[in-house]
């Protein structure tokens, strides 16, 4: 169904079919993935205290709603698409937005999609390792297998990616609920063992910052809510309200998730083997223990599928804007699919697998990202007393946006100073994206040769990836 526009073309108007209910339900299933089965140990390792870490997730919980809300603000007053380049852009300009895209390219991405490949090693080899840690190279061998078969599956259909999107999503959730029915019977039968001294630990404020990085990282997703509103009933009521909703239901499931490991979970255990999973499969479940693991491993598998399939689409947009190299932008001429990003995505993700420990990784690209985070809602702050006049369906409470950059403030800068070599690397990863700017982007009077070679390498990829140029249904203004 359509309605006729002026020149002569059909608009399609979506309707507004997704309810309160439903809106809660995709909030839920966008953030629980594998960070549950992955973080609780990252926490743990660096408070060493099971009350300080499940204080650190019921605050995580508390900040992922924060920023939700404040998102709500950005994504119903700036509709265009992008999240925060799309923000950034607008409140600041190109450069700004132009260097969020490439620490998105180099750091975000890439590293995110190795961690939950990595995830995915461990859980696939650790029920063949029971008793001690499994070997390094398979986790990272099984890892760059995954981002690869899953690289050629998005390469060859969209309706194949969709496929296993949905069949693996709801392993996590069966996964979920045996673990904390399983974890909780075995509180009420008495074993509180694991939960004595419960506040022993570390204290410092470089670890509990660690810390809130591992947690963050479960509850990955929040920033991609408003993305529902076209579609969504009354969306200036029902996104706020599925918001509080579905943000604490979350923070109560993880949190049970963290008893149920820790009741069964011993603190050295939990402090040597990240697949905490699947050391809780096999102290309850015996001879069905590998269940745990074959489920965690499915969602994992998943993850990577969906960070492959959002980053390549993410990069063709920055492409299609003229902010990344115009071979992003093409698509496989009857598949449809991004073929160069895809790929490009694929190799800097394979290079981060130099490394093993997810818990590193983490910690690398957790302050790059939420530095980016606490941009956006300063731009927020920004356009409130620069364009006062711009519609905003939803306004927030001004002690929320105070209240989530103070508190971005902290995980930003103490792990600045405690861990000042990642830092440096982050920033000047960052920085070094100010010259590709000016020399890429904002130059417009290049010299001929340029244009032939950028022409030439457009044009090989045309071929070999048997693809076509893109434009962009709509371009960006500041």
């Amino acid at each position: 169904m359509g309605e006729e526009i002026p020149n002569g073309d059909t608009k399609v108007v979506l309707k507004r079919k997704i309810t309160l209910f439903n809106g809660v339900g995709i909030i839920i299933g966008t953030i629980i993935g594998s960070g549950i089965f992955i973080s609780p140990t990252g926490v743990f390792i660096y408070t060493e205290s099971v009350a300080a870490s499940l204080i650190i997730w019921l605050a995580c919980g508390l900040l992922s709603t924060l920023g939700a809300l404040c998102y709500a603000e950005l994504g119903t007053s700036i509709t265009r698409s992008g999240g925060d380049y799309a923000y950034i852009y607008t409140a600041f300009g190109p450069l700004p937005a132009f260097l969020r895209i490439w620490i998105a390219l180099l750091i975000i991405r890439p590293t995110t999609q190795a961690i939950v490949a990595l995830t995915f090693g461990h859980y696939v080899v650790k029920p063949f390792f029971p008793e001690c840690d499994p070997p390094q190279d398979a986790v990272k061998l099984l890892a760059a297998v995954c981002l690869c078969v899953l690289t050629a599956i998005n390469c060859i259909s969209v309706r194949w990616t969709m496929r296993i999107q949905d069949v693996f999503t709801s392993s996590k959730l069966l996964a979920l609920v045996i673990i904390i029915i399983a974890g909780l019977y075995y509180i009420f039968i008495g074993h509180t063992e694991n939960f004595q001294k419960p506040f022993e630990g570390k204290y410092d404020a470089g670890s509990i910052a660690l810390a809130f990085y591992s947690g963050l990282f479960a509850f990955g997703g929040w920033n991609y809510l408003n993305f529902v509103t076209e579609e969504l009933q009354d969306p200036y009521k029902n996104l706020p309200r599925a918001i509080w909703i579905a943000m604490p239901m979350v923070t109560i499931i993880y949190v049970m998730a963290n008893l149920a490991y820790f009741a069964v979970v011993s603190k050295m255990e939990m402090m040597s083997n990240p697949a905490v999973a699947a050391v809780f499969g096999d102290r309850l479940f015996g001879s069905w223990s590998w269940v745990i693991p074959v489920f965690v491993a499915l969602s994992t598998f998943g993850g990577v599928n969906g960070v492959l399939f959002t980053s390549a689409r993410l990069f063709a947009t920055g492409a299609q804007e003229g902010h990344m190299p115009a071979f992003f932008s093409l698509f496989h001429i009857e598949r449809q699919t991004p073929i160069p990003s895809l790929f490009f995505t694929c190799v800097i993700s394979l290079l981060m697998l130099t490394t093993s420990n997810v818990f590193d990784l983490i910690n690398y690209f957790s302050q790059t990202l939420w530095l980016s985070v606490g941009v956006s809602v300063v731009g927020m702050l920004w356009l409130r007393r620069a364009k006062p006049n711009i519609p905003r369906p939803i306004k927030v409470n001004i002690i929320i946006p105070y209240v989530f950059l103070i508190a971005i403030g902290c995980l930003v800068i103490i792990p600045a100073i405690t861990n000042p070599r990642d830092t440096g690397i982050g920033i000047a990863i960052m920085l070094s994206g100010i010259p590709v700017y000016y020399l890429c982007v904002k130059w417009k009077n290049k010299p001929e040769s340029y244009h032939v070679f950028s022409g030439c390498i457009l044009r090989f990829m045309q071929r070999l990836c048997s693809c076509v140029y893109v434009e962009a249904a709509e371009k960006m203004t500041s």
